[in-house]
């Protein structure tokens, strides 16, 4: 690994082998914490207009967050939809009949969703129906149900399922976020890996340290998280069952152990090892614990990611002077350089659909989040901050998430894949850093 930033522990391209942090581990907490706070910083100006009526309530309703304004804020925080401020609508319908497409259409929208919800003992039923107001017809018609404790999850699927009616690819909204969040200073300085809902609301504290703890990984699963801590004195991967808090210590050799990535089906992690003296990436079956060598060279070859294929992997590489991208198409085969734009290109991040790598860029003296389109080897630089690391793509390919400074403090920001839209993720307390986006598991 290679050092970019402000910290020799902080989990970027580092130069030297980490492992002079002393660590003391804490007993994780599986209580919310400093929750992330969501900022529009900036909209899309081709944004689709909808309306998202305020849903109708038959029974009572936990007190807090409606579902129509959970669904209202998702759309706006994806950069692709300007949803119309319920003060401005004309008339509240909750079902096809009371919907009147000429009264949008004078409003300017696009689309309209109305729903209703009715609870039943202790779940919560919605029924919702979207419709294209030019053509006058329904596109999506469903219902839904959960306990009333979970309306979240109940707007956040309504969400997924409008977005993906209108865009035609999947949502994201009722996927996850690991990140790591770090408040205090000196000996009082705490580690901890959180994990919330992709607005950052219900976040909860899965580990605490005092020391380190870097690099979280998702399983395709959803279940686990691997990651690298510094609990012992020196870094270790560990995989994290989140169901039951489990853990289990999977890379713990001499030297680096650094980077986990885990394969599509599971399997299988990719990562960072020291352990024959030069940092060398490894893919280590998890049943067997079996090691495979997958670069011999003299230069630090760190930070992999499978391709979209599953059968080549990205990695940064210092073998031509300087930390560069690099892509291997199968194991054995001799690894072809796929970024050339400037003297530092690393931690590379592929799209779902590999059309796109994208990357931490450096650019006169600051670090963008840049990608390369991998048909025609153009490369565009996709946020205006200027300290960004940590890169982590949305499992739709339409978003993606970083780690910058903003104000002096570490943030999260979210911008659309290319570009043109973004907010930000501080957290209420301390900073927050080394973002992973997890996967669709519905």
């Amino acid at each position: 690994m290679f050092m970019k930033s402000r910290s020799r522990c902080s989990g970027s391209f580092l130069k030297t082998p980490v492992i002079a942090c002393l660590v003391l581990f804490l007993t994780a907490s599986l209580g919310a914490r400093a929750e992330l706070l969501i900022r529009i910083t900036e909209g899309a100006g081709s944004a689709i207009p909808i309306a998202v009526v305020p849903f109708a309530e038959s029974g009572s309703m936990p007190a807090g967050d409606k579902v129509g304004s959970i669904v209202q804020a998702d759309l706006t925080m994806s950069g692709e939809f300007r949803p119309l401020e319920p003060s401005k609508m004309l008339s509240l319908p909750s079902e096809r009949s009371e919907v009147y497409f000429r009264d949008w259409r004078m409003l300017g929208q696009r689309y309209v969703l109305v729903g209703q919800l009715t609870r039943n003992g202790d779940r919560i039923q919605a029924r919702y129906e979207l419709f294209d107001v030019n053509q006058e017809k329904r596109i999506l018609g469903e219902t839904a149900a959960v306990p009333a404790s979970n309306l979240r999850s109940l707007g956040h699927h309504i969400s997924d399922r409008v977005y993906e009616a209108i865009t035609g690819a999947p949502g994201v909204f009722s996927t996850k976020l690991a990140y790591i969040t770090v408040s205090g200073e000196g000996e009082q300085t705490r580690y901890r890996l959180q994990v919330s809902d992709v607005d950052g609301k219900r976040s909860k504290v899965r580990l605490e340290s005092r020391e380190p703890i870097l690099s979280p990984a998702w399983s395709p699963d959803g279940k686990k998280l691997a990651y690298v801590s510094f609990e012992t004195g020196k870094p270790v991967i560990f995989v994290h069952e989140l169901a039951t808090g489990e853990r289990q210590k999977v890379a713990d050799f001499p030297g680096l152990n650094s980077a986990p990535a885990w394969s599509t089906d599971g399997r299988s992690l990719l990562m960072t090892l020291s352990r024959d003296g030069n940092a060398e990436i490894y893919r280590m079956d998890l049943a067997s614990r079996n090691l495979t060598r997958l670069t011999d060279h003299w230069a630090i070859d760190t930070e992999a990611a499978w391709d979209h294929a599953d059968r080549g992997i990205y990695f940064t590489s210092d073998r031509s002077g300087g930390p560069q991208l690099y892509h291997m198409e199968r194991p054995g085969a001799e690894p072809r350089r796929i970024t050339f734009g400037s003297r530092y290109n690393a931690r590379p991040r592929p799209s779902p659909t590999g059309d796109y790598v994208y990357y931490v860029h450096q650019r006169d003296s600051a670090f963008h989040i840049a990608r390369t389109n991998l048909e025609t080897g153009e490369e565009t630089v996709i946020t205006r901050t200027g300290s960004d690391e940590s890169p982590s793509v949305a499992p739709n390919g339409r978003l993606l998430i970083y780690a910058t400074r903003q104000n002096g403090e570490g943030v999260l920001t979210v911008v659309s894949a290319d570009g043109g839209a973004a907010y930000s993720l501080p957290a209420s307390e301390g900073e927050v850093r080394e973002p992973a986006w997890g996967p669709v598991t519905r």
